[in-house]
């Protein structure tokens, strides 16, 4: 009798070696796992800060074009108060009108630039590019496409917050199972707890770089 229950306890410790030796591979897997995630979330971040930069940076440049709009549409007014005077000489009349050509043009110029900071010069017809970057035409990246692209990193960066998370679950569960001793049933418990987890943030995480832009 005493030899079955020997014989069963250390049958019993060779399980519970082998279900250590088990969580050990996989924690040292998750971990692998999870740096990878955060090197991707990572650089998730970096993109977050770059976009918000260029739409403070465009909605800046967007507003320049709307004050400069509104001035010359002011300016238009005024010199179309003038051109209807009754006493302006012809010779003036003729100034005038050429000024006010001038500004009309520099109004639908502005008008234009404005869309094209808005949507992006791929969103205009190439006829209509007209505002430059660095001096080249055709470069616009629009505010709207920044703030999608800002949305599209954020939604994808807290997938891999999520699945960071279950990671750092799953681990913890493979750790309490590595400490747990003869206790098999406890083993195969914690040990299926860490594989759910760290099967789900693998999926959250493949998810969440399927949404990287």
């Amino acid at each position: 009798m005493k030899t079955n229950n020997t014989n069963q306890t250390i049958e019993i410790s060779i399980a519970s070696r082998k279900m250590q030796g088990i969580s050990s591979a996989l924690i040292a897997l998750f971990v692998a796992l999870m740096a990878i995630s955060q090197m991707i979330n990572g650089n998730l971040e970096e993109q977050i800060v770059i976009t918000n930069n260029k739409i403070g940076e465009y909605a800046s440049w967007y507003q320049s074009k709307s004050i400069k709009q509104i001035l010359k549409e002011n300016q238009l007014d005024y010199l179309e108060a003038f051109n209807t005077g009754e006493k302006t000489s012809k010779e003036r009349l003729n100034i005038l009108s050429s000024k006010i050509e001038k500004t009309k043009g520099l109004i639908l110029k502005y008008e234009a630039e404005k869309t094209e900071l808005l949507v992006g010069s791929a969103n205009v017809p190439r006829e209509y590019w007209v505002q430059d970057l660095n001096g080249k035409l055709g470069l616009i990246v629009g505010l709207k496409e920044w703030q999608q692209l800002s949305k599209e990193h954020s939604i994808a960066s807290k997938k891999f917050d999520l699945a960071l998370f279950f990671y750092q679950i799953s681990i913890m569960l493979g750790v309490v199972c590595i400490i747990i001793r003869d206790n098999l049933s406890l083993q195969k418990i914690f040990t299926f707890l860490m594989i759910t987890a760290g099967l789900l943030a693998t999926l959250i995480a493949i998810y969440g770089y399927t949404l990287v832009p």
